[in-house]
């Protein structure tokens, strides 16, 4: 079962980190605190600019 990663950029400070294409919880911003995606009950609402999708097998 792949898993799916994205590179995102936070549109506020451009720190890019890595989150999870489906997170249960808000993903913030390490730097700012920004939010960077919202769960869904799905694939994620992102909110920060992506960068790259990371696929892992």
């Amino acid at each position: 079962m792949p898993r799916n990663f994205i590179r995102a950029e936070c549109t506020e400070c451009s720190n890019q980190q890595v989150i999870f294409s489906r997170p249960a919880h808000k993903v913030e911003c390490l730097v700012c605190s920004s939010t960077l995606a919202e769960p869904t009950g799905g694939a994620a609402d992102v909110e920060a600019n992506v960068v790259e999708e990371i696929e892992v097998e």
